[in-house]
C-alpha cells in the first residue's frame, strides 16, 4: 500500500505535463508558429507541391508591446512577402501567394509584366512564365477562367488590403481574379521549408480513411528516397 501514492503522484506529473504540453503547443500553433503544406503549383519554383512550411502568425498581429517587439518582433505586411490567408473565395480553403502590392499602391500588369506607382518590377528571379501566349486586353475570351489576364488595371490597393500573385504566374488564380485581399484574411508569413516530400502529397480534401492510411504508408516507405533534403530547412524568400 505504501507504493500507491508514490505511483499516482508520478502518473499526475506525467499527466500534467503532456496537459501543460498540449496546452502549449495549441496556443504556439494558433497565435505563433503554424505548419502548412503546399498542394498546388501556383508557388513554383519557390515554392513546390509537397514543401511542408512553419508560418510565423505573430509577425502580422495587433501591434506588440515594447518587451513583445524584444521576444517575437512584428511588422506590417511587405511587397515580397509570401503570405498564407485565407481564400476571399472560399474562406474554409487556406492559399499561400506573393504579396505585390500594399495599400495606396497603383498595380498594372502589361504583357505579363508587373508594375508598381508605374515603375516595372524586376521579379525575374522569382516569377515563372510556362507559357509564350500573352492574352491581349481586349480579348474576347477574357470572362473565361482558365484564360488569365496578362494585361490588367491600373488598380489601387484599397486600405487595409492587398493584391497578391502566384509566382507561377500563368497557371495561379489570385488578386487578378478574386480581387485585393483584406487584411483580416491574412493568417501570416511563410518563412522556413521543414520538409519538403516529393512523392504523392494530398490535395487538401478528405477522401476516406482508407485513402488516408494508404497515403500515410507510402510516406513512410518513401521518406528517404523521396525527401527532397536541399530543400529541407530552405528559408523562403
Amino acid at each position: 500500500m505504501s507504493n500507491i501514492p508514490e505511483q499516482r503522484s508520478v502518473f499526475r506529473e506525467y499527466f500534467e505535463a503532456l496537459l501543460v504540453a498540449g496546452l502549449f503547443l495549441g496556443f504556439t500553433n494558433t497565435f505563433i508558429l503554424k505548419t502548412f503544406y503546399i498542394p498546388s503549383a501556383s508557388m513554383e519554383d519557390t515554392l513546390q507541391i509537397g514543401d511542408h512550411l512553419f508560418v510565423n502568425r505573430y509577425m502580422y498581429g495587433p501591434t506588440p508591446s515594447e518587451l513583445e517587439k524584444m521576444l517575437l518582433p512584428g511588422r506590417p505586411i511587405e511587397r515580397g512577402d509570401i503570405v498564407i490567408f485565407r481564400s476571399p473565395e472560399t474562406p474554409k480553403l487556406d492559399l499561400v501567394k506573393r504579396c505585390v502590392g500594399i495599400p495606396g499602391d497603383r498595380v498594372e500588369l502589361h504583357d505579363k509584366e508587373l508594375f508598381i506607382n508605374g515603375d516595372q518590377v524586376d521579379d525575374d528571379s522569382y516569377v515563372l512564365h510556362r507559357d509564350s501566349r500573352v492574352f491581349p486586353r481586349q480579348s474576347p475570351f477574357r470572362d473565361r477562367p482558365m484564360l488569365r489576364p496578362d494585361n490588367f488595371g491600373p488598380l489601387t490597393v484599397p486600405d487595409n488590403e492587398y493584391f497578391c500573385l502566384g509566382d507561377n504566374r500563368d497557371h495561379s488564380l489570385d488578386s487578378r481574379y478574386w480581387g485585393t485581399l483584406p487584411a483580416h484574411y491574412v493568417k501570416g508569413r511563410a518563412f522556413l521549408i521543414y520538409w519538403s516530400y516529393g512523392g504523392e502529397t494530398s490535395d487538401g480534401n478528405w477522401h476516406g480513411w482508407g485513402h488516408r492510411i494508404k497515403q500515410l504508408g507510402k510516406t513512410v516507405i518513401g521518406f528517404v528516397t523521396k525527401t527532397r533534403w536541399l530543400r529541407t530547412f530552405h528559408l523562403i524568400q
